[in-house]
């Protein structure tokens, strides 16, 4: 379950209502839908992409993907959420991203995976710095909070490397009920500007 940043923003009115307005349009993204159902599972099938994500439906079946996809799609016509797909050049599913979004708090956080294959190429970090660039760009927050699992040394150097704070860990709760210790990251837009927009 995705549970907002530590750090507590209020947004106004006018801000709250622009940035639901940002979800629902998901413009720029391939938002995921029946279409993609099987392929998604193909890719969260395999532990090694799965295993190091916290918030995935469990278990990972054809019917719990159906329905995480589904609703996701709720969510996001709530202004609260996007489930994305990027495709591959025969147009099989390669990785996803899934973005939830508190709008009051102008806040959102970002959880996704490349297929096996893909990964270890260097892609994920140039992927991770374009969604932060999106999340604040067109979606319009001012905070985005980032976990990964205490063990996941590759994403933690991913994530430190896109100039995030560390601040701790906390305890994730997975779908099923089930406690991880995660590390805890944050990058609030003034500071994103400063140091990484061109």
């Amino acid at each position: 379950m995705s549970a907002p940043p530590k750090t507590v923003l209020r947004a106004t009115p006018q801000e709250e209502a622009a940035i639901r307005a940002a979800v629902r349009r998901a413009e720029g993204r391939t938002v995921a839908g029946a279409e993609h159902v099987q392929g998604l599972f193909d890719l969260l099938a395999d532990p090694d992409v799965s295993d190091p994500i916290y918030d995935l439906p469990r278990p990972i079946t054809l019917e719990s993907i159906a329905q995480w996809v589904t609703d996701s799609e709720m969510l996001r016509q709530e202004g609260r959420c996007i489930l994305a797909v990027s495709l591959d050049d025969q147009g099989k599913v390669a990785g996803y991203s899934r973005f939830t979004v508190w709008p009051d708090r102008a806040s959102a956080e970002l959880a996704g995976a490349r297929r096996a294959d893909l990964q270890n190429s260097g892609a994920g970090r140039q992927g991770l710095a374009k969604s932060v660039a999106w999340m604040f760009e067109i979606l319009g927050v001012r905070l985005i909070g980032l976990t990964a699992g205490v063990d996941n040394i590759r994403s933690s150097k991913t994530i430190d490397g896109a100039g995030f704070k560390r601040m701790g860990e906390v305890e994730s709760v997975r779908p099923d009920g089930a406690i991880r210790r995660s590390l805890y990251w944050e990058l609030d837009r003034a500071e994103w500007v400063r140091t990484h927009r061109l």
